[in-house]
């Protein structure tokens, strides 16, 4: 399995590293897990902004963590080099900016999550935690932050 080759399928293009707002690591190693800061929906330079419920809708909000995803993808690939070093997808932790009473953090992320499996296949089903927020930094509507295990 090539990811590069399953990206181009699913007509997904893993963009730049965003440079870190703050002082902290985009990815962290300890052995073969690496642990990545939370990446924003921020869309070739521009922040995807609003709270679910509010100002954006449900199919935006996934398409936002989407987004989010793939900026994640573009942290490994500055890191690794090569995302066919990634193993496996372990966990991700979703924060969705919405309305107080919006439910539907599960759905939202369900963007970022089909990212993984149309990359990793089987490989890139993971276990996942999405969390509903009144703001995130920025006014973004997702981040998500994640960790991934590669071959040694």
């Amino acid at each position: 399995m090539d990811v590069y080759e399953n990206l181009k399928k699913h007509n997904l293009e893993v963009p730049q590293m965003l440079a870190p707002k703050g002082l902290y690591l985009p990815v962290n190693q300890t052995g073969n897990l690496l642990y990545l800061s939370g990446q924003g929906s921020i869309e070739n330079g521009t922040p995807l902004c609003g709270r679910v419920g509010i100002d954006v809708t449900v199919e935006e909000a996934q398409h936002a963590a989407k987004v989010c995803m793939l900026n994640t993808l573009g942290a490994l690939e500055a890191y690794l080099g090569d995302l066919n070093r990634i193993k496996k997808a372990v966990k991700i932790l979703g924060f969705v900016a919405g309305a107080d009473d919006f439910t539907e953090q599960a759905l939202v992320m369900n963007g970022a999550s089909q990212v993984l499996i149309d990359a990793f296949g089987e490989n890139g089903r993971h276990a996942r935690s999405a969390i509903g927020t009144n703001n995130l930094p920025l006014g973004l509507t997702v981040e998500v932050e994640s960790i991934f295990e590669i071959e040694e």
